[in-house]
Order: structure tokens, then C-alpha cells, then sequence
């Protein structure tokens, strides 16, 4: 416990346990547009270190927010099968988080999407194969129940976010997570469409499911990024990003949804202060191993009991 006393001492006194973890072009984005810079925390954890966790001030949250770039802070050094997930959601934990916003940019199987839109998925493919996928190696927990797959209390403020902002978005979309870091053949897309996948991309897997296995309220929000491969006849671009699977006229509009994500965050950071206690499946996902004393009230006992 002495490094959990730590961690929360280290964060600021008034963090109030939202965080954000941002996907692509979360280092491009100017921390001082979400709140003010107030400082940044490196912890060690069971399962690596994570570096860069920053705090920001935010006065219409009520105190501050944290925020971990998944890709890394000096550009995109860290492909999503490298991505630390254990080590990130056990840090965000560590500090005290109990609701993560997460930002990730999919491609779109969907032809009635447009690269630029916002999406906040209902629902996960898992087609991952090599990821580290649970806390709970060799405990016999874990079993839990994953309907419904992202937080309802927080998708009702980033949906009145959302439409605040005046924003293009789609919901009740369904994610489809491939391992990476290559871009998905025409056939793998196809199959995604067959299963019934709207988006494609990398990195909600698993760690959308790590948070629910810590009891944490966790919900994406998306931009699409590009058309996934073979929605539509586009030319190669060599050189270019995505190698020309988004137009080029597309271009600002995607640049726009990654700067327009700040507006996103402050939005919902106001909305979730006004909640009171939570009463989301997310804060009771452990609640059977609970009553039958498997689990105690130290979360980290759930993790390193083997």
C-alpha cells in the first residue's frame, strides 16, 4: 500500500477521478485548451512504469482531470500492441480514477460514416490475439459479465456533450478491435462488415475491459479517421498518412475532430461533477466475488493474491 498512498499524494488534491486516456494526435493537442498544466506523475506499477500521467486544472469540473497520451507524448512512438494497457489502467486506478473518457480513431467499414465524424460506440469485437487481455492470470477471477460494455451514466453526458457542442456524431455503433500495428486487408474488412462491425481499429481491446475488471466507468469517444480498406476505390498515396485511404479534401475536417476533442473533455468533465455516487454495473462488475469473500476491499489483493 505504500505506493498507492504515494500515488495519491502525488496527484493533485483536488483530482476528482476523471481521466482521459487520448489516442492518435493526443500529443498534438495543446494540454492548456482542456485546463490549466499542473503537473505530471510518473508511477511504477506491477506490470511496467508509466510515464507522463498529466494533471489539469479545470474549473467548470470542479477541480482537475487526468490525462496519459496512449501513443506517447513525443509523437506516435507507441504502437497499440505495444500499448502498456495493465500498467496504464492500474496507474489511472493507483490515483484514485474511477471514470475514464477514452479517445481512439477508427477507420470506418461504414459508408455512411464520414472521416471527421464523432462516434461513441455501444459495443466491442475482440479480434486481438497476443494482448495481455486480464489482471487476472491464474486467480480463477474474472469471469464477469461484459453487457453493457461502456459505462450508461457517462454515454448520457457525452451524448448531452455531444450535442452542445453541435457536433456530427453516430452512437449504437459497433468496434471491431484488430491487433496491428498493420492496417486491415480488403477481406479482413470485409468480415468485420459480415460480423456486423461498423468500425475498425486498435485500441479499445483490452482496454476497455481492463477498466471493468478494476471497477472502472469507462466509454470511447471516436473520430473517424479514414475509410476502412476497400470501402471506397482510392488511389495509393505513397507518403501520405493512411497512404491515401481519407481524401485529401477530408483532411482538415479530421483535424478539426482531434482539436474539437479538448471542447469534448471539458464538456464532459463538467457534466460527470454533477453526478453524485455511482450506480453503474461498471462500479459493482467484481460484486459476486465480493460476497463470497474472494475478494476483499484492497483492490490490489484482487491482482497479486497468486
Amino acid at each position: 500500500m505504500e505506493q498507492s498512498l504515494s500515488a495519491l499524494e502525488k496527484a493533485p488534491k483536488n483530482y476528482k477521478g476523471f481521466a482521459v486516456i487520448g489516442g492518435s494526435g493526443a500529443y498534438d493537442i495543446a494540454m492548456n485548451l482542456i485546463g490549466e498544466p499542473l503537473g505530471e506523475l510518473a508511477l511504477d506499477t506491477p506490470f511496467g512504469k508509466v510515464s507522463g500521467i498529466r494533471f489539469l486544472g479545470l474549473e467548470s469540473a470542479g477541480g482537475s482531470v487526468a490525462f496519459i497520451s496512449r501513443h506517447g507524448w513525443t509523437g506516435y512512438t507507441i504502437t497499440a500492441p505495444d500499448v502498456n494497457y495493465r500498467a496504464n489502467i492500474w496507474a489511472l486506478k493507483e490515483i484514485g480514477t474511477t471514470r475514464i473518457l477514452s479517445w481512439s480513431g477508427p477507420g470506418t467499414v461504414d459508408p455512411n460514416f464520414t472521416p471527421g465524424d464523432y462516434v461513441l460506440p455501444e459495443d466491442l469485437i475482440d479480434l486481438t490475439r497476443k494482448r495481455e487481455n486480464t489482471f487476472f492470470t491464474g486467480t480463477g477471477l474474472g469471469f464477469i459479465r461484459q453487457n453493457p460494455v461502456f459505462c450508461p451514466t457517462m454515454r448520457k453526458v457525452l451524448v448531452r456533450s455531444l450535442e452542445s457542442l453541435g457536433v456530427d456524431y453516430h452512437t449504437d455503433v459497433v468496434y471491431a478491435v484488430t491487433e496491428g500495428p498493420r492496417l486491415e486487408t480488403p477481406a479482413e474488412v470485409r468480415m468485420i462488415k459480415r460480423l456486423g462491425g461498423q468500425l475498425v481499429g486498435m485500441t479499445l481491446a483490452p482496454e476497455a475491459f481492463l477498466a471493468t475488471e478494476l471497477e472502472i466507468c469507462y466509454h470511447a469517444c471516436c473520430y473517424v479517421a479514414n475509410w476502412a480498406e476497400g470501402v471506397k476505390e482510392l488511389p495509393y498515396r505513397a507518403g501520405e498518412l493512411f497512404e491515401g485511404m481519407v481524401e485529401e479534401n477530408l483532411g482538415s475536417r479530421v483535424e478539426n475532430a482531434v482539436q474539437g476533442f479538448a471542447d469534448i473533455v471539458r464538456e464532459t468533465a463538467s457534466g460527470l461533477s454533477a453526478l453524485k455516487k455511482r450506480t453503474c454495473p461498471c462500479s459493482r462488475a467484481m460484486e459476486r466475488y465480493r460476497r463470497t469473500g474472494r475478494i476483499g476491499p484492497d483492490w490490489h489483493t484482487w491482482i497479486l493474491q497468486r
